[in-house]
């Protein structure tokens, strides 16, 4: 079973300073306070393409436990490691082509992908309008769609086997057998719901943070939110999580 979860949404600025923005979303708590779940980032690699001029980039984002808590009630402890208190891993890729005026990225989980796969795709672009006006236009269009998977089912089914599964449900009338009760679809479901109502919640608070650095941007210009960046930088990581 697969869930996806589909939104549009316009930013009142220009394209170059959305981009810009959505580099700048997790360098510090003090310039987006909506992400201090974010442990650290890295660059992992970075290149302009001659023949296109595309920029392309990867990075790596380690944070909180990506996992809704409710989800890790749902699973037992042998899956969880009997705790929610957990980092994980977002591997992030992007492509920005200044020309044509879009960028495309992609974030996903590389922790709990046996338990749950989330796939976000955003597209970046200025508004459909004739080329004249484009230059006048201050807003840029984002679609963000989010494809959710979860694969426990399978595996539970692939693991019980047809005879266990029946043992499983029989002790289910009597109250026992956690995946009996529940059902391999009945977790997929469980699992994928769940998540994808946290992650509307989430893409509420990203807007926001990015609300904030694109005014900090306005407000203050590049060179002032770079100068904040190395000041929080400097003052060490106690300073910037206060």
């Amino acid at each position: 079973m697969v869930l996806t979860h589909t939104t549009n949404h316009t930013y009142s600025h220009p394209f170059p300073t959305v981009t810009l923005a959505f580099f700048l979303r997790y360098c510090s708590p003090q310039l987006n306070p909506f992400a201090s779940h974010v442990l650290s980032t890295d660059t992992i690699s970075s290149h302009l393409d001659p023949d296109t001029g595309r920029l392309h980039t990867t990075r790596i984002h380690l944070k909180k436990s990506r996992l809704p808590p409710a989800v890790m009630k749902l699973l037992p402890a042998s899956l969880t490691g009997g705790t929610s208190d957990k980092a994980s891993y977002i591997l992030e890729t992007s492509i920005v082509d200044m020309r044509e005026g879009w960028m495309a990225t992609e974030s996903r989980n590389l922790n709990f992908v046996g338990v749950l796969s989330v796939v976000e795709r955003q597209l970046y672009a200025m508004p459909k309008a004739p080329h004249a006006q484009r230059a006048a236009d201050n807003s840029t269009d984002v679609e963000t769609r989010v494809v959710f998977r979860s694969r426990l089912g399978e595996r539970i089914r692939d693991r019980l086997g047809q005879a266990q599964a029946q043992a499983e449900a029989a002790a289910s009338d009597s109250g026992g057998g956690f995946f009996a009760r529940l059902g391999a679809r009945g977790i997929q479901r469980s699992i994928e719901t769940l998540a994808s109502t946290k992650t509307q919640d989430q893409l509420g608070k990203s807007r926001e943070g990015m609300r904030i650095i694109l005014e900090r941007l306005r407000q203050t210009g590049i060179m002032g939110v770079l100068e904040l960046r190395k000041m929080a930088s400097q003052r060490g990581p106690e300073a910037a999580a206060h």
